[in-house]
């Protein structure tokens, strides 16, 4: 089987559950703060090797206890965290405020993310003809944008999570092989008149299309917690390609994951014990 690299964001989220969310300048007394890890590219490197791929990680954590904590369970997971960095200061962090009727309120605060840049890419050395690299953009689009040239002119293949929603160059969006986007990255992809050569647009409970492929989703029972899905789609669906699956087996495969995974809380799961 051919890698799956990953190019992304690692987050540290710190949720409170509270009553309800504060008007400016009030204080609430919420529930104790949970650590849960995320981070889009985190989340799908996870992913794809769940899903069975070898996977390498690429990016920067900080040098504090929860970037050490991350690298350890990127391993876990038989992830190779050899392209993750390690620079002074905070790992990323998201400070989750979660209401009594189920409603989020965020706050990222990107640390170390911030400091992913070209020379990062010099991980990308060992890239070749029928890996994959799978990119989102919680870090700088010019470094994304130069990864996925390079991936390409390796032979690789591109796969694009353009989320959370930014205009990439027309080069770079046309190298990936899919563009993945739900509905609403999809309409902002077309008002900025984008124009990727293929575009995965998955649309949550009623499935995923990619080009003339349409497949349904997976039933899920009981549904816990939606956080991650989409990540996880993503991973499974890079897995999926780099095992050698065509359009509508990778689909599947990966709506199948995105379901089991919204069958546990928290956007990662734990790693399994041996």
């Amino acid at each position: 089987m051919a890698d799956v690299w990953v190019l992304g964001s690692m987050n540290v989220d710190v949720v409170v559950r509270v009553p309800r969310h504060p008007s400016p300048g009030e204080t609430l007394i919420g529930g104790d703060p949970a650590l849960a890890f995320g981070g889009k590219g985190a989340n799908q490197a996870v992913a794809a090797a769940v899903a069975g791929a070898h996977v390498r990680m690429i990016g920067v954590v900080g040098d504090d206890a929860e970037g050490t904590a991350y690298r350890a369970r990127l391993a876990a997971f038989g992830v190779d965290v050899t392209g993750v960095r390690t620079v002074p200061g905070p790992t990323g962090r998201a400070f989750i405020a979660v209401s009594g009727d189920g409603e989020n309120t965020i706050i990222v605060s990107p640390g170390a993310n911030a400091a992913v840049g070209r020379q990062d890419l010099a991980a990308l050395a060992g890239i070749a003809a029928g890996d994959v690299l799978l990119l989102q953009l919680e870090i700088g689009l010019d470094v994304v944008a130069a990864a996925a040239r390079r991936a390409v002119e390796a032979g690789a293949r591109v796969v694009l999570n353009i989320a959370p929603y930014a205009a990439l160059p027309a080069d770079a969006l046309a190298l990936a092989t899919p563009v993945v986007a739900n509905e609403t990255e999809a309409e902002l992809l077309r008002a900025a008149g984008g124009d990727p050569g293929e575009l995965l647009i998955t649309r949550g409970d009623r499935g995923s299309s990619w080009g003339v492929v349409t497949v349904p989703a997976e039933h899920a029972d009981p549904v816990i917690d939606t956080t991650g899905a989409g990540d996880t789609y993503c991973g499974a669906l890079a897995a999926a390609l780099a095992a050698g699956g065509s359009r509508e087996p990778a689909m599947r495969a990966a709506a199948l994951a995105a379901a089991r995974s919204v069958e546990h809380a928290g956007a990662q799961p734990e790693p399994v014990s041996e």
